[in-house]
């Protein structure tokens, strides 16, 4: 296929510089956003009278038999092509003849591939916030269904308090919340037109890029032309997002892998999403959590890849910029199917409430209440904490727990306690009364739910 640039140069361009220059292999992913940028470019074109209305009919109707044929097959992008404009631009030629050649009027590949991006990038984070969505509304009925089941939570690996499972699932619900809003301000920032920026210092034609904006369904203009054909920050800012998702979901990895262990056992995955060992026939291996938490390497690789590329780039277009998109879409791809994975990976997990229970039941996770007792008597916090403290070293010594401690002990510790204590330090009280905003009680909990609810419909994406 001849170069579209190729009148300058009296020498083709060596084969293997060629294979280093084309990005067809990847950017042939964004046809239809290149298909529809070139229907609202050509449109726009009608409209300021720089092609004639048969013209812009004829262009737009070649575009759309292309769409066609490669969405059913009738037409296979050349792997020879150098990018996706290229190709498009050269079978439209092929189809329609000296028409086709009037397309690239008043627009250069640089702002072209920049509103492609865009487009495309757009369309990967709405498909991405289904999947978060799912996976939000997959946790909260999890939680709704296991509301009761009283579980250790942990500071430093090590058993802390006394909390729900719904309370810890809904708080991965909060970080994916911020995901979507994540998304959404990415969006936001992202959905401006650079269509017409051209090749970096606008053009002489008079067009309307305002038309071809709100064609596209882009909230406003790139202000500044050498901006629009070079800006990335829209790349970075995808990517960080993504990263975030993947730091989210390694961490639910890292607590699926320990809860399905035989050490805790709070968890049993269903099969579908595990594997067994080629020699140790007793195994339940967490491939897929474990899958997932090693991908979030991948991604932060793709957002480390994209900030040391841009970081030295002078204005405006550089074809280092080239690199983008393998990184991106690399992490798209790979957060979606994370995520695609992950979903009913934890819609068919099956909570163990009665290990979680006796795993609760030691460690001492109720002594900050048993704290709090001696506090509602009267007790100054810090002695309170001094003297259950020496009760938990009673107890080591006795090898029993608060609950079993005997009535003498707590006297000879502090005259203050009283038979109501054992109530007070029930693992079922401990938990039930946490009614502050944002604890783990009953109260607190339908607040959570219903503060997802909102938040979910104010997010647009």
């Amino acid at each position: 296929m001849e170069k579209m640039w190729a009148g300058r140069f009296s020498k083709a361009l060596d084969r293997e510089a060629d294979d280093f220059n084309s990005s067809i292999s990847f950017d042939s992913r964004m046809y239809r956003q290149d298909i529809a940028g070139s229907i609202a470019h050509a449109a726009m074109l009608a409209k300021c009278g720089i092609l004639t209305e048969e013209e812009c009919q004829k262009i737009t109707e070649g575009l759309g038999g292309i769409a066609d044929d490669l969405e059913s097959g009738a037409l296979a992008i050349d792997p020879e092509a150098e990018d996706i404009h290229m190709f498009l631009e050269s079978v439209l030629t092929q189809r329609i003849g000296e028409t086709g050649k009037k397309l690239h009027t008043a627009r250069s590949r640089n702002d072209q591939v920049a509103v492609d991006l865009r487009l495309y990038l757009r369309d990967e984070a709405k498909e991405i916030a289904g999947l978060l969505r799912s996976l939000i509304d997959t946790l909260k009925r999890k939680a709704e269904a296991h509301r009761e089941v009283i579980m250790p939570g942990y500071t430093h690996l090590q058993r802390a308090q006394p909390v729900t499972f719904a309370h810890h699932l809904l708080a991965y619900c909060m970080m994916f919340l911020r995901d979507l809003g994540r998304l959404q301000d990415t969006v936001r920032r992202m959905n401006y037109s650079p269509l017409g920026c051209c090749a970096l210092a606008g053009t002489t034609y008079r067009t309307d890029r305002l038309f071809t904006a709100e064609r596209l369904g882009f909230d406003g203009l790139c202000e500044n032309s050498m901006d629009g054909v070079s800006d990335r920050d829209f790349c970075v800012e995808m990517l960080s997002a993504l990263s975030l998702i993947m730091v989210h979901l390694s961490r639910f990895s890292e607590e699926i892998i320990l809860w399905s262990s035989w050490e805790f056992k709070f968890i049993e995955l269903d099969d579908s999403f595990t594997t067994g060992s080629s020699i140790m026939p007793q195994k339940k291996n967490p491939d897929m959590a474990e899958l997932v938490r090693g991908k979030s390497g991948r991604v932060f690789g793709d957002l480390m890849g994209t900030l040391t590329m841009l970081k030295g780039l002078p204005l405006a277009y550089n074809k280092d910029m080239q690199e983008d998109k393998e990184a991106v879409f690399d992490a798209l791809e790979t957060v979606k199917h994370c995520l695609s994975v992950f979903v009913p990976m934890i819609d068919t997990m099956k909570p163990l409430p009665d290990n979680m229970l006796r795993a609760a039941q030691k460690g001492f996770i109720n002594a900050t209440d048993l704290a709090d007792y001696l506090v509602g008597k009267g007790r100054p916090f810090r002695s309170a904490y001094k003297t259950v403290g020496q009760l938990v070293a009673r107890c080591l010594e006795l090898g029993t727990v608060l609950d079993e401690l005997p009535m003498e002990e707590y006297r000879a510790a502090d005259p203050l306690f009283e038979e109501d204590l054992y109530r007070e330090i029930s693992l079922e009280v401990c938990v039930g009364r946490r009614n502050s905003l944002g604890g783990c009680g009953r109260e607190s909990f339908d607040r959570q739910l219903c503060y997802i609810a909102g938040a979910l419909k104010g997010i647009t994406l």
